[in-house]
């Protein structure tokens, strides 16, 4: 268990300094966003702006380990690769400092929670560890693997999406562990688990895959003892296309690091495009997805921001890598065209916000969450939801390749 006494005085006024120095630069290079950026320079501005620290993003009142903002930082990540603006490599590096000690342990995290949630912050940690040199970050990464390696499974072996959900796989779960596990056992063990990792995606194929649609159910109950769990297959109701959207990008992101030569690759490219092809056809006139993603402008039904970016992203990603075939770029840029010109709202000062994000979904819980359509177009819709907000700058940087 973390103690907040490891983060001392001093270390807060440091990382205070930091931030206090990062403000300075963005403030002496404008006091405007320019339009002529790219737009995922606009939208990371437009977030460095609004939440000085990264923590801050959705008003956060202290900081704390979130995948949401992990997902954050990994687009920072990317956009810095590109860019080589330190202001993007700064704002990482802060985040950091402030949510790992200096003896690596993450702030707010218990491994015996077995939360697969936990596990995704972790990707931004392999960059700015190779950065610093900063062994904190090191022993933070082998805390997380430390988590796969003793947390629950079916009894197929797909991880549980977490300890209080227990026997469930959820596609969210895909994004939150994979493409970690996966960098980890390359870059790390030499590649040994990368076998498991495709088992993770096998089995919710396995079991989520709708074959009337070619869609993928949100999640599937092993036990088949909860209420939202069908009786007979698990599955949960219907398609949500944020659920689908992480299974996506989790696959463009897990190919990363899966060898040309892996027995493996093959299957999950035919995942990716076996999925897209599904996730095309329900492509709105505007370019965009709706929140349940089969059931059109049915009453109450929306057109969602975050899916819609996940889909842009993997399809542009997917292009790109030789994964898919060209006419997803043309999707891509189609869909990413109807974000900017229909979810985007400019300020006189050029600060972008993305609208239309839901909040949060899931199942169980409590108060319950049943899975039934009416659910998913309850929950609430926010303006730059940091669900929003990464996928956003991930999918604009593969959309401008």
């Amino acid at each position: 268990m973390i103690k907040k006494s490891h983060f001392s005085f001093a270390q807060i006024m440091l990382i205070s300094m930091m931030l206090f120095s990062l403000n300075a630069l963005l403030a002496q290079s404008s006091n405007t966003i320019s339009k002529d950026l790219k737009w995922s320079e606009r939208m990371a501005l437009s977030v460095i702006k609004r939440a000085p620290q990264a923590w801050q993003v959705d008003n956060n009142e202290k900081p704390k380990w979130d995948y949401k903002l992990g997902l954050l930082m990994t687009s920072f990540e990317k956009l810095y690769q590109k860019t080589n603006n330190p202001v993007y490599a700064d704002y990482i590096k802060a985040y950091g400092e402030t949510v790992i000690n200096p003896l690596g342990e993450i702030m707010n995290y218990k491994l015996e929670d077995y939360n697969i949630d936990y596990v995704n912050p972790g990707k931004f940690l392999f960059d700015l560890y190779k950065r610093t040199n900063d062994n904190r970050y090191l022993t933070a990464l082998q805390t997380l693997r430390k988590q796969l390696e003793t947390h629950p499974r079916t009894n197929s072996g797909g991880f549980w999406h977490k300890k209080i959900y227990p026997y469930q796989m959820w596609l969210d779960g895909l994004y939150m562990g994979t493409p970690f596990y996966a960098r980890y056992t390359v870059e790390f063990d030499n590649g040994k688990d990368l076998d498991d990792v495709a088992k993770q995606f096998e089995q919710i194929h396995l079991h989520t895959l709708d074959k009337n649609t070619g869609l993928l159910f949100h999640a599937w109950d092993e036990s088949k003892q909860m209420p939202w769990a069908n009786k007979e297959t698990g599955v949960s109701p219907n398609f949500w296309s944020r659920s689908i959207g992480w299974y996506m990008m989790a696959l463009v992101d897990v190919l990363d690091y899966m060898p040309k030569e892996h027995p493996k690759r093959k299957e999950l490219i035919q995942y990716l495009n076996d999925i897209s092809k599904a996730v095309a056809k329900y492509q709105d006139k505007s370019g965009l997805w709706y929140q349940v993603t089969d059931a059109g402008n049915k009453e109450g039904n929306y057109l969602e921001a975050s899916g819609s970016e996940m889909f842009v992203y993997a399809f542009a990603k997917g292009v790109n890598k030789g994964y898919l075939p060209a006419k997803y770029k043309k999707l891509a840029k189609k869909g990413f065209n109807g974000i900017t010109e229909k979810l985007i709202k400019v300020d006189a000062d050029g600060e972008i916000h993305i609208t239309q994000v839901c909040a949060s979904a899931g199942l169980g819980g409590n108060p319950y969450r049943d899975g039934s359509f009416e659910y998913y177009i309850k929950e609430k819709i926010k303006i730059d939801n940091s669900h929003g907000l990464g996928p956003f700058i991930l999918a604009a940087l593969e959309v401008e390749k």
